[in-house]
């Protein structure tokens, strides 16, 4: 049987096992409340320990972002400032230099870059940006950017331990991530059962995260978009939410069916695509109002340092913008090693150098984009109340018109790329804590698949709730790793550094004039 009429095949079994789900879910309609209040009070002291807050300066600041910031900071100085020195030949490995085709792996830098970067650039670009502003006012763009440029590092050295530790099994597939880094890494240092029960917390987490956010928060999400773009023409994403979420179920299962190789030609499409897109749109605006573009970098940079907020206020503008942006990069959660580990490179540090590019352009572009346009245009001042994605949607409506319609699509396509790369992670730490095989495999696409349809009929906001600790709290388990395996990272990155320097490794352009 040919691999399409496969595909073909478990597509077809995809919709006659979803179908009765779908059918459940959509007939009781209660069901969902009934498992909002089963799992309540279970969901809510978890995500209360785990976004606990200090105070600082009469500000909330949650404790599991102030570890990230720690992670993030460490590397920087670690390293020696690797997010800047390192960013020219992190630019070169993505379009080929310094990389073999012999070299053992999955996909290229730029797809395992661009596989990564769907499961950061998404709702949290076009939302959390929004949020900020309207929490901490425009100088929180400033302390989105800082962090975004520091959490660069991070994903740096997360990235070299997730291809320096990886396992590549007989048919050529890759297995990687903080799990296997963990549990080897800290093997080799005398310390295999503390390891261990690291690796394992983090996958647990990793498949909350991966149904919760990776999913029921995207489709839903989407849905609501579409319900807004659509009301008052027809009630079909009102009445039937569930066809809605069949149908993405059924896209999501034809790629994930293919594994790495299938969810890295997508995204290494889609997601330039939609980049490119964004930006597109809102460089219109801005140059369409260029002249208003000085007085709101002005805007921006007297908002996050200006004395006349106090201490106070000038902590609280920081955190919100510390916040957001590590809500949108993920830098130290753990969550992109998994993917840059199918690389196909022998050299660790040169996946950790193409993933520092991930922050930059999820946080430090496309983030500031959204914000001088919702500065820009004035929306955060009104008062309407507007937050988050609609926040950013009428700062562009206010522009065009049509706008809301193409931000629709904007969303389906992020949370499309989204659903598919966190299936990705997800497999890899089901896989981890129940054996590879491609039953296991199986097991997992179909009940994530499943996932799609229930959440886009119901409101599971405490299952959300759940997953959105579940995913902070990998970065628990991450950075101690990164923390203890950093001379590691050293050691990988001075390894290739002397390579270059020495000529045993040279880039494509000195070997074709040789």
């Amino acid at each position: 049987m040919s691999i399409r009429l496969k595909q073909i095949f478990i597509s077809v079994t995809l919709f006659c096992i979803i179908l009765p789900t779908s059918a459940f879910a959509f007939d009781l309609a209660e069901f969902d409340k009934a498992l909002n209040e089963f799992i309540k009070p279970f969901t809510s002291t978890y995500s209360k320990i785990i976004f606990m807050p200090i105070e600082l300066m009469g500000q909330q600041m949650p404790v599991i972002v102030i570890w990230l910031a720690m992670g993030s900071i460490f590397c920087t100085f670690y390293f020696k400032f690797i997010n800047i020195r390192g960013f020219k030949t992190a630019v070169k490995i993505v379009r080929g230099d310094y990389t073999s085709k012999e070299d053992a792996g999955e996909v290229t830098h730029f797809q395992a870059l661009s596989a990564a970067l769907s499961g950061t650039v998404g709702l949290g670009n076009i939302g959390g940006v929004a949020v900020a502003i309207s929490l901490g006012g425009p100088g929180a763009t400033v302390w989105m950017i800082i962090v975004g440029l520091l959490g660069m590092s991070a994903k740096f050295a997360e990235c070299t331990l997730g291809v320096k530790y990886r396992v590549v099994h007989e048919d050529g597939s890759v297995s990687g991530g903080p799990m296997y880094y963990l549990k080897q890494g800290f093997a080799e240092r005398g310390w295999p059962r503390l390891g261990m029960i690291l690796a394992i917390v983090f996958s647990i987490c990793c498949v909350f995260a991966s149904f919760g956010g990776g999913n029921i928060f995207q489709i839903s999400q989407t849905v609501e978009q579409f319900q807004i773009v659509t009301a008052g023409h027809t009630d079909f994403f009102i009445n039937y939410r569930w066809i809605f979420g069949l149908g993405m179920a059924i896209l999501v299962g034809l790629v994930i069916i293919g594994g790495i190789r299938s969810i890295a030609k997508v995204t290494s499409r889609l997601v330039p695509i939609m980049c490119i897109f964004y930006v597109i749109a809102a460089l219109s605006i801005l140059i369409g109002f260029y002249e208003k573009i000085p007085a709101a970098f002005m805007s921006i940079i007297n908002g996050a340092f200006s004395p006349e907020a106090g201490y106070g206020g000038l902590i609280g503008v920081m955190i919100q913008g510390m916040r957001r942006a590590t809500f949108s990069n993920e830098a130290g959660i753990g969550s992109a090693p998994i993917a840059h580990s199918a690389v196909k490179t022998s050299e660790p540090a040169t996946e950790g150098l193409v993933s520092l590019l991930e922050p930059f352009i999820d946080t430090v572009v496309v983030c500031t984009m959204t914000a001088l346009v919702i500065v820009i245009t004035g929306v955060y001042e009104h008062g309407s109340g507007l937050s988050g994605v609609k926040l950013t949607s009428e700062a562009f409506s206010s522009v065009y018109s049509w706008f809301p319609f193409v931000l629709a699509i904007a969303v389906l396509l992020f949370a499309f790329s989204t659903m598919i790369t966190w299936s990705y992670y997800g497999i890899k730490s089901w896989t981890f804590l129940f054996g590879e095989s491609k039953k296991m495999e199986m097991t997992y696409k179909l009940l994530f698949c499943s996932v799609t349809v229930i959440g886009a009929t119901m409101s599971l906001g405490e299952v959300v709730n759940f997953s959105d600790a579940a995913n902070f709290s990998m970065a628990i388990p991450n950075l101690i790793g990164v923390f203890v395996l950093a001379p590691v990272v050293r050691q990988c990155l001075i390894s290739f550094m002397d390579k270059i320097k020495s000529g045993e490794i040279k880039s494509n352009q000195e070997v074709e004039a040789t």
